[in-house]
């Protein structure tokens, strides 16, 4: 019976002992240690602010073209007997190369004829002179009568000078077309296209080819009006002070620049775009007269242009993204506390604005995100030390 007793006992002598146990493990067991309530202020990054003289520069992007484009074209018909080297597409030529060569016989020929009847024509023109002088003696014999300008033989010696002349006018075309049968380089240059070849029969006008002009290269570059107000560009290109420009282009894998400057503006506002067109200069582009070697700036390329513009001072550069869209920009104070102040923004473009006023040099401009800024919110920086309140309270009591 007492074994039955203890049996219905067990149970609970089990719990209280696991009680006991459970009340001497948390009697052990230290309290945790007590740290101080650290006050957390907004981390930031922040720019010193710095004045600064600059050049303004306004970026563009066109097409390289050539200054003059010409369609080579004959000035007689012929048989095409010889074609320069150089005259295929990409072939570079010089002023005054023969590019392409006629057949001359025929004009050879239509010289020498008109060389023999200024022969004739001078022939018989001294012959009416001679005739004149002996008309002028025969009237001299008689006494009483003045003599008519036909008696001296005048009006005949008008038609054989005239007729010289003609002969003259006639050798002198025989001589340009047989000339014309050589069609020369008007220019040092470059061959576009090519529409004529050898042994090709061609009339008064064809069109043998395209060719491009190779001393200077121009960039048709479109510009806001926001864009012009920090340029000055002269009406003429005549006028001096051209603004600089500098023209970049990825080249097989490697970034390369060509100096150049603006030389006119067009003076149109496109009627689509809405934008006005300014035209870069850049002298031989293809390195032919230069005495140092530099890439080729090919016709066609596409590039980059950043254009210098006008000068302004005191001017301080941030990051873009500082500017907040009411104009205003996040400060952090001595006490590192923010501050939101208003600035003026002379200009912006993708990367920077540029300030005019509202800043003083050696200020903290913050350049990191802040979600919802107040003024007097708390700041810090990464590498400010974690402060208590007590160091805190003591510190402000120091200072006091």
């Amino acid at each position: 019976m007492s074994a039955l007793r203890i049996r219905s006992f067990l149970p609970i002598i089990i719990i209280l002992a696991a009680v006991v146990v459970l009340i001497a493990l948390v009697a052990m067991k230290k309290p945790p240690e007590k740290k101080p309530h650290e006050d957390k202020a907004f981390l930031v990054d922040v720019q010193a602010v710095q004045m600064q003289n600059l050049d303004f520069e306004v970026k563009s992007q066109g097409t390289v073209i050539p200054r003059i484009k010409t369609i080579l074209s004959a000035q007689v018909s012929g048989k095409i007997v010889k074609v320069s080297p150089e005259f295929i597409e990409g072939g570079m030529f010089k002023q005054g190369d023969v590019l392409v060569q006629l057949e001359q016989s025929d004009f050879i020929t239509d010289v020498k004829a008109a060389e023999a009847e200024l022969a004739r024509a001078q022939a018989l023109l001294e012959e009416e002179q001679a005739r004149g002088k002996v008309a002028e003696e025969d009237w001299r014999t008689v006494k009483n009568l003045t003599p008519t300008e036909l008696g001296l033989r005048k009006p005949q010696l008008a038609q054989e000078k005239a007729s010289v002349r003609a002969a003259e006018a006639n050798l002198e075309r025989a001589r340009r077309n047989l000339e014309r049968t050589s069609i020369k380089a008007p220019f040092d240059g470059l061959v576009a296209s090519k529409n004529a070849d050898l042994g090709q029969f061609i009339t008064t006008g064809s069109q043998l080819g395209l060719i491009y002009a190779t001393d200077v290269a121009e960039v048709r570059l479109p510009l806001s009006d926001n864009d012009m107000a920090y340029l000055d560009i002269p009406a003429q290109s005549s006028q001096g002070g051209l603004p600089d420009v500098t023209l970049t282009a990825n080249v097989a894998g490697k970034l390369n620049q060509w100096k150049g400057s603006i030389v006119r503006s067009e003076g149109i506002v496109d009627e689509q775009s809405r934008v006005i067109y300014v035209v870069a200069r850049v002298d031989d582009p293809y390195a032919r007269e230069s005495s140092t070697t530099h890439l080729p700036l090919k016709f066609g390329r596409f590039v980059q242009a950043s254009i210098t513009g006008v000068q302004a001072s005191n001017i301080v550069t941030v990051p873009r993204h500082v500017l907040r869209i009411d104009g205003s920009v996040l400060l952090m104070t001595p006490k590192r506390e923010l501050e939101i102040r208003e600035v003026n923004v002379q200009r912006t473009d993708k990367h920077f604005a540029y300030i005019s006023s509202g800043l003083a040099e050696g200020e903290n401009i913050i350049v990191s995100a802040v979600p919802h800024p107040v003024n007097g919110m708390k700041l810090r920086l990464a590498d400010d030390k974690p402060q208590h309140p007590a160091s805190a309270d003591k510190e402000q009591e120091e200072q006091n």
